[in-house]
């Protein structure tokens, strides 16, 4: 049987993962829940919470382990985790994934960055910081992002056997999927291997990060007269660039015949046109850009184009993004 490193007051070792819909955490955190009791014989819960089951909609999962003469009657989201799973560096920018850490809590991320950056981004004094490219991986491996952070977090939780959970994602792919099995496991072995890890000492006296419950803006004595929505799906306030898995269109301008292909298959809206004149001075319309903003990566408009004027492209940290992004029309308005 396992012997957990460390328990809450209640007896709880307890984790939390952060992520959004399409990456596979909701599977992560069964399959986590899933061998910790079945094969490594603790007691435990694993369960999410999560909005429209949709690609980018926010998600989370909870996974609780306990001695097994120890009884679960909690099913409350974790707030006070000793390792907290980030399964897109994304959500840095919009959510405080680390809210309610220990100051010796263990936060695993999803990102090419270095564990001192995101400490620097994350605003976090003490504690371990774990970086994987589990988007690199899952890449490469043709697999997603789940498995990789599940071999991450394995190495970090020390206490339960990896081979147990081989036979997991064995037991979970192997009569529907059963040309996945390989590829996921080298994909779990390579987030095992792969993971990079940076700890910082807490100061004596340090207290546990405060944790902070979402609360929408807008409740009952504050909407306005109406229940006008003020941010509606389609609205210049979204972002979905956290939903990008890795990949986005590059746009090269000296290959385009404006056929508008691309522009036809976007669900998003994210290709920006201007008007000017053709070599004949007639009035047509002209592409001049992705506005990246909303483009969740989906490539449809690179298989649409007939002249490769688009070509699909890794993404990396280095802006390329925001340097290339061409806002829409009512966005440069709006500025002003």
């Amino acid at each position: 049987m396992a012997k957990l490193p460390k328990v809450n007051e209640l007896g709880f070792f307890e984790i939390r993962l952060e992520s959004i819909g399409g990456l596979g955490a909701n599977l992560a955190g069964k399959m986590l829940s899933e061998d910790g009791v079945v094969g490594n014989g603790l007691n435990g819960v694993g369960f999410s919470s999560y909005g429209s089951e949709k690609k980018g909609s926010p998600v989370k999962a909870y996974i609780r382990f306990c001695d097994p003469v120890t009884h679960i009657r909690d099913t409350t989201p974790i707030e006070r985790p000793h390792v907290v799973g980030i399964f897109h560096e994304a959500l840095l920018k919009t959510t405080d994934c680390a809210s309610g850490i220990y100051p010796d809590s263990t936060i695993l991320v999803n990102s090419q960055r270095s564990p001192d950056e995101l400490r620097q981004l994350m605003k976090i004094d003490s504690g371990t910081i774990a970086v994987v490219n589990a988007t690199e991986i899952a890449l490469e491996e043709q697999t997603k992002v789940n498995t990789t952070m599940l071999g991450a977090l394995y190495r970090i939780l020390d206490f339960l056997d990896p081979d147990s959970m081989k036979d997991t994602i064995r037991r979970t792919f192997e009569k529907k999927y059963p040309h996945f099995v390989e590829p996921n496991i080298r994909t779990f072995d390579r987030g095992f291997d792969e993971i990079e890890f940076m700890t910082f000492e807490p100061v004596e006296g340090t207290a546990p990060r405060p944790f902070k419950r979402f609360e929408p803006a807008l409740g009952y004595q504050t909407q306005p007269i109406g229940g006008t929505i003020t941010n509606p799906g389609n609205s210049i306030l979204k972002d979905l660039s956290i939903s990008r898995a890795g990949m986005l269109p590059h746009f090269h301008d000296d290959k385009c015949i404006n056929c508008a292909a691309c522009d036809t298959v976007c669900p998003d809206f994210c290709f920006v046109w201007e008007e000017k004149e053709d070599k004949r001075g007639r009035p047509q319309m002209f592409l001049k850009g992705i506005d990246y903003q909303y483009c969740k990566g989906c490539l449809k408009c690179v298989q649409a184009c007939p002249v490769e004027a688009l070509t699909d492209e890794r993404e990396y940290n280095d802006g390329y993004a925001d340097k290339n992004r061409v806002p829409h029309l009512f966005d440069l308005m709006s500025q002003n």
